[in-house]
């Protein structure tokens, strides 16, 4: 089955990490990127998907999550950096792609995954001046 991608987006190559999501169209700072699509499950299956090597599964909220990897859109190819260009944004029960800055066609989009599902331990390895170390937030 071919991946049908969000308007505006390619998946190619990404410095960060395997693949990555990259804008083809300009994104004003404010503005949405794209909705993150896939298969809406339970948190407890979530959880039991957890340890894959590579997760596309994102919380809307403490009980449902989004795997992007069956029925995403590309969104799901979106690389975590420590100093992101885009944000997670849920807004009734949808999650949404937000810029945090203009982005220029050609750029790969980030956002700062902060807590995922994969241990604390998972280093990071997006080459920012600002990197912290791992993925999560550690607090």
């Amino acid at each position: 089955m071919k991946l049908m991608l969000a308007p505006g987006l390619t998946v190619k190559q990404s410095t960060i990490e395997g693949k990555g999501c990259f804008s083809e169209a300009r994104f004003k700072r404010g503005h949405k990127i794209a909705e993150y699509t896939g298969e809406k499950i339970s948190d407890a299956e979530a959880n039991r998907r957890a340890n894959r090597r590579r997760l596309r599964i994102c919380a809307i909220d403490d009980r449902w999550s989004i795997d992007g990897s069956r029925g995403g859109n590309g969104t799901h190819y979106i690389n975590h950096s420590c100093a992101p260009n885009a944000y997670m944004k849920v807004l009734y029960g949808h999650i949404l792609f937000m810029a945090l800055f203009d982005i220029q066609p050609g750029e790969e989009i980030t956002i700062d995954y902060e807590s995922t599902l994969h241990s604390d331990r998972k280093r990071c390895t997006c080459r920012a001046h600002s990197c912290r170390g791992t993925i999560n937030k550690i607090t």
